[in-house]
């Protein structure tokens, strides 16, 4: 074995992928409710967004951002033309988004504001990355652990305790950071009323707002940024992951009175924004436009919640389900672990949400038929976990 053994991976390896399909090597299929950790959001190889890679890699692989392209230009305009955003810079990863984004609201404050202000308040069980300021910045111990001296300048608070928010908040402070929804840390949606609390907040104090919608961003909760369900909006927000369908790229978006922070040779990425990358984002934007992509996602997630809940609501075992769109959360009573390695052996793959509560991220673009096919395997591993027969 060749690599880090930085994975616990399951025992699959998988081959080949069309819409919600994918196959190992030994021929079996499975039914993806994992999308790559909500990254394939318009399924596996969406004609497209693959005909644009085509076309693309007979034309133009990489120049060095010293020069204008037009891919870049196309993709941030769509994006800017479509959300809050003035401004965009273009990365290769959510963590490095986050990095941006935090670097933008720090220099900011010192460099056009001209004050010393550099603290970010995050939330506890949030996940923002794996650089050493963005697993600071995450609000969970085990991703730090081994990794000390960390950089200064972060708090974490209790999810919606505004008190706790307020009592954090000095005259060092910069920024807050949240996720629209806990993804990593439970599928926890957060309150709209929180939100725009937060936004009164920072108005207030004259902190800025960022969202990491690394997760949430690209249609994935029923709109194509999830910050538009509740009406407040971040001065800066983080996309990555569903951006370009599977094509590494992540993105970080500011309103205009940021701008002049970011000047020439303030901030960089090599491989940020190349016109392969670009490509992927504007077949991806583009489709998702057309067919009204986000509105699909909000309806097969109501339609996959109420399944699930009808198949669960007799189970001792299933607390809650919950979840915003095609980001859908199982709260159980107990570890989940075993039953979800069953269900990846029945074909259905989904993933963990922390050790009690299984999360399901099917493609925006999935059928009713097949929610029904993964709601009815799940809630049999979860009938026979109560009957003892699973685990």
């Amino acid at each position: 074995m060749s690599l880090f053994p930085t994975y616990a991976r399951y025992p699959i390896r998988l081959v080949r992928g069309k819409g919600s399909r994918l196959w190992d090597d030994q021929g079996k299929e499975y039914l993806d409710f994992m999308s790559g950790l909500a990254v394939t959001n318009l399924g596996h190889v969406p004609d497209r967004v693959r005909d644009a890679l085509v076309r693309q890699l007979d034309r133009l692989w990489h120049v060095c951002n010293l020069f204008h392209t037009e891919g870049q230009e196309l993709a941030a305009r769509l994006l800017t033309e479509n959300s809050c955003a003035d401004a965009v810079f273009f990365c290769n990863s959510g963590a490095e988004a986050n990095e941006a984004a935090i670097k933008l609201a720090r220099r900011y404050h010192r460099k056009v504001l001209g004050n010393d202000r550099y603290k970010i308040i995050t939330f506890e069980r949030s996940f923002h990355g794996r650089t050493l300021t963005t697993l600071t910045a995450t609000g969970q111990d085990k991703v730090k652990d081994g990794f000390d001296p960390l950089p200064d300048g972060f708090v974490h608070v209790p999810l919606h305790d505004l008190a706790a928010v307020e009592a954090a908040v000095d005259d060092r402070t910069a920024a807050i950071m949240i996720e629209p929804v806990v993804a990593e840390g439970g599928v926890l949606p957060v309150e709209d009323d929180f939100l725009r609390s937060l936004r009164e907040l920072c108005d207030r104090h004259g902190l800025l707002l960022i969202f990491d919608e690394v997760q949430t961003g690209m249609g994935r909760t029923g709109k194509l940024f999830a910050y538009q369900h509740s009406g407040v909006e971040p001065d800066i927000f983080t996309l990555a992951k569903g951006l370009g369908s599977g094509f590494p790229v992540g993105a970080m978006l500011a309103k205009e009175h940021l701008v002049p922070a970011f000047s020439p040779g303030t901030h960089a990425s090599t491989f940020g924004g190349t016109p392969i990358a670009m490509a992927a984002v504007i077949a991806t934007l583009e489709t998702m436009l057309e067919l009204d992509v986000p509105a699909k996602a909000a309806e097969a997630g109501e339609y996959l919640m109420r399944r699930l809940r009808e198949e669960t609501r007799d189970l001792p075992n299933v607390a809650e389900i919950r979840g915003k769109g095609l980001l859908v959360g199982i709260q159980c009573a107990h570890p989940v672990a075993d039953a979800v390695a069953e269900l990846h052996r029945r074909g259905l793959l989904v993933v963990t949400a922390g050790p009690e509560v299984i999360r399901l991220l099917p493609n925006l673009l999935v059928t009713r038929e097949e929610i029904d096919e993964a709601a009815d395997k799940i809630a049999a591993v979860l009938r026979e976990r109560v009957a003892g027969t699973v685990g």
